[in-house]
């Protein structure tokens, strides 16, 4: 079923000058982290992993890039790659799916594609992030929202209060006058 999955095209995920209104993929910050990503995705093709579509570079510019057949010890299932880079994993049961997206050390955000509200609320609940995304990618957001994530991914929370609260140290007078 995954092998039958259709890739976009470099012209529909438009990949380039993040100023550019079309833009949705820009390069990476630098060197270093182009070359990461890159290393990881050959080695996760090295054992095993089929890449669908992408993994190409030009540059610190990385195509969108998805990958199957992953496995846990793999960077590219067990790390934050923080690149244009998703793995797709086939799943039993939607409690199998919640595991799967709790198997790691991190939790910034999840998105899940349903429209079932109870699979909704029941991966709110149970999957272990700062934040679920329904039905688009896990990168929205607003100031005035929470922005952050729990376990090795969690210290704080962005948005305007939160960033407010973080750079805030409360403190308490309580004064008897009698």
């Amino acid at each position: 079923m995954i092998e039958k999955l259709t890739c976009y095209t470099k012209e529909k995920v438009k990949a380039g000058d993040p100023m550019l209104p079309d833009t949705v993929v820009g390069p990476m910050i630098d060197t270093d982290n182009a070359d990461r990503i890159i290393q990881w995705i050959d080695d996760a093709r090295l054992h095993g992993a089929k890449v669908l579509c992408g993994g190409d570079r030009s540059g610190n510019l990385i195509t969108p890039t998805l990958i199957t057949n992953v496995h846990r010890d793999m960077k590219v299932y067990k790390e934050e790659v923080f690149g244009p880079v998703a793995t797709v994993e086939i799943y039993d049961d939607f409690p199998e799916a919640i595991d799967l997206a709790n198997d790691t050390k991190y939790g910034l955000q999840a998105s899940i594609f349903t429209r079932d509200i109870k699979r909704i609320w029941k991966a709110f609940s149970q999957i272990e992030t700062g934040g679920l995304i329904v039905n688009d990618y896990p990168t929205f957001r607003i100031d005035p929202m929470p922005y952050g994530g729990v376990k090795e991914s969690g210290c704080g929370r962005e948005g305007l209060r939160y960033a407010m609260e973080e750079m805030t140290e409360l403190k308490l007078l309580v004064l008897n006058n009698n």
